[in-house]
C-alpha cells in the first residue's frame, strides 16, 4: 500500500515525499486505517517496524484538520532517547505542516526543565515523554490536559518491566475519559499487557505483526566461553574491523564502563552508554557514533530498542540477555532495511539456559563457533541444565569440586551431634 492511498492531507503528503516515503509497512498499512477512522488500538509490534510513523503520521493528520492550542497528544515512552528519536522524527514529518512536538524527560539540568516548561505551557500540540517525568510537570500545576484528544504508549511493556504502571495510571487519570483515542504499542503481549490494556482501551481493535526473529540479513553467532575470556575475545573479533560500526550490548554498566576503558587502551575509538551518565554526554556519545566520528558504542540495555541508527555492521552480545526477547531487540540494531549484518553472542557457563530460550523463541540452533587457539577451550554447551549460580568463572571444562568445598563437607561431617 503506497501513502498515497491514505487520504493524507496535502501539507503532510509534501513532508513524506521530500523524506521518498513511497510504500507503507505492514504495522503501517494495519494501523493507519484504524487509528484515522478514531478506535483504540493495541498493536504488537517490534522496533524496526516502521510502527512509530503508523502512528505520528494519523495524529499529526488529525491534528491538521481539528487544530486548537493546546496539547492534543501525549505519547508515552520508557527511556529518553526513544523520546528524542520520535521528537525528531516529528521534526521531519512536520516540516510543512503546523505541529509542534516538544521531548520531555529527565536527567537534566534546569535550562533543559525551564525548555519543557515552557514548551508545555505554550501548548505543544504533542507531547512525548517519560512518565515520571511527566508527573513532576504535572505537580507544578501549569499542565493543561483538558483538550487531550490522543492517548499513545510506545514499548508498553518495556515500561511496564520498568515499573511505570503505577506512574502511567496516575497520567491516565489525569487525561480526558470521554473523546480521547488511546493506542498501545508493544513488542510483546503478555497478561500484564492485556491488563493494562483492559484498563484504559475500550473496545480496542487488534493487531499483531510481531515477528520474534531476526531479520534475515543478520548472520548470528556464538561464543561458548569463559568471562574471563571474553575481553581478548573482543579485541580479537574488533582488530580487524576499525572501518566497521560496531554496538556492544551488556547488561551491567559496570561491565561498560570497564569494557570502553579497555578497548580505549588498544587505541579503538570508542564510546559508552549507561545511567551514570549525564543526559547530555549520553546524547553527545550516541551522536558521535551516529555520526561516525566513533565506530564503537558499548552499551546497556537502554538503546536496545527504538534507537534508530543506520547502518550497523556488528552487534556483539558480551553477555546473554535475561529475556530472550532482548536478544531479539539488540541484535535488531544490525541489518536494517534490508541490510546485511553479523551478531556475535557470548555464552558464559551461567548463560546457557537463557540462551536456550532464545533458540526455542527464534526457531533456530545459532552456530557456535570456536574460540581462536591462543584463548584455550571454553565450557560445554548446555542448554537443558538449569543456570548454576556463584560458580568460580576461572574453572575449566569438567574440573571436579574444589578442594574447597571438599574441605567444608569434611568439617561439616566432624560437627559433634548434641543429644536433647
Amino acid at each position: 500500500m503506497k501513502f498515497t492511498e491514505f487520504g493524507f492531507d496535502e501539507e503532510l503528503m509534501e513532508g513524506l515525499e521530500a523524506m521518498r516515503f513511497e510504500n507503507a509497512t505492514e504495522v503501517q498499512e494495519k494501523a493507519i486505517p484504524i487509528i484515522m477512522d478514531g478506535a483504540d488500538l493495541i498493536a504488537c509490534a517490534q522496533t524496526g517496524t516502521g510502527k512509530t510513523a503508523a502512528y505520528l503520521l494519523p495524529v499529526i493528520n488529525d491534528i491538521i484538520q481539528y487544530s486548537y492550542n493546546g496539547i492534543d497528544t501525549v505519547i508515552l515512552v520508557p527511556t529518553r532517547e526513544l523520546a528524542i528519536q520520535i521528537d525528531q522524527q516529528m521534526e521531519g514529518f512536520g516540516y510543512y505542516v503546523p505541529v509542534s512536538s516538544t521531548a520531555i524527560y529527565g536527567g537534566s539540568d534546569s535550562s533543559e526543565w525551564s525548555r519543557q516548561r515552557t514548551a508545555i505551557e505554550q501548548g505543544a500540540d504533542i507531547v512525548i515523554s517519560t512518565p515520571g517525568r511527566l508527573l513532576q510537570h504535572i505537580l507544578m500545576g501549569y499542565v493543561d490536559f483538558s483538550h487531550v484528544s490522543h492517548l499513545i504508549l510506545d514499548e508498553a511493556d518495556r515500561m511496564l518491566d520498568m515499573g511505570f504502571y503505577d506512574d502511567i495510571m496516575k497520567v491516565v487519570e489525569l487525561l480526558p475519559q470521554e473523546g480521547r483515542q488511546t493506542l498501545m504499542f508493544s513488542a510483546t503481549m503478555p497478561d500484564k499487557i492485556r491488563e493494562l490494556a483492559k484498563n484504559i482501551l475500550i473496545d480496542p481493535k487488534e493487531i499483531n505483526i510481531a515477528i520474534s526473529k531476526p531479520a534475515k540479513g543478520i548472520r548470528q553467532t556464538a561464543y561458548l566461553t569463559y568471562d574471563d575470556q571474553k575481553l581478548p575475545l573482543v579485541k580479537y573479533i574488533l582488530q580487524d574491523r576499525k572501518d566497521q560500526s560496531v554496538i556492544i550490548f551488556s547488561s551491567k554498566k559496570q561491565t561498560v564502563k570497564d569494557l570502553a576503558r579497555y578497548l580505549a587502551s588498544y587505541g579503538f575509538s570508542v564510546g559508552a552508554i549507561h545511567s551514570d551518565l549525564e543526559q547530555r554526554d549520553r546524547e553527545a556519545v550516541l551522536l558521535d557514533f551516529k555520526n561516525r566520528n566513533i565506530n564503537v558504542l558499548v552499551a546497556t540495555d537502554v538503546i536496545a530498542r527504538g534507537i534508530d541508527i543506520e547502518k550497523i555492521d556488528l552487534v556483539i552480545n558480551y553477555d546473554v540477555p535475561r529475556y530472550a526477547e532482548d536478544y531479539v531487540h539488540r541484535v535488531g540494531r544490525t541489518a536494517r532495511a534490508n541490510n546485511k549484518g553479523e551478531a556475535f553472542t557470548f555464552i558464559n557457563q551461567h548463560d546457557m539456559f537463557n540462551f536456550g530460550k532464545i533458540e526455542q523463541l527464534i526457531e533456530k540452533k545459532i552456530f557456535k563457533k570456536f574460540l581462536p587457539p591462543f584463548l584455550g577451550r571454553g565450557p560445554r554447551y548446555t542448554p537443558d541444565a538449569k543456570p548454576v549460580l556463584n560458580l568460580n568463572d576461572k574453572n575449566r571444562g569438567d574440573r571436579r569440586r574444589s578442594s574447597d568445598q571438599n574441605k567444608r563437607n569434611a568439617k561439616r561431617n566432624k560437627r559433634p551431634t548434641t543429644n536433647k
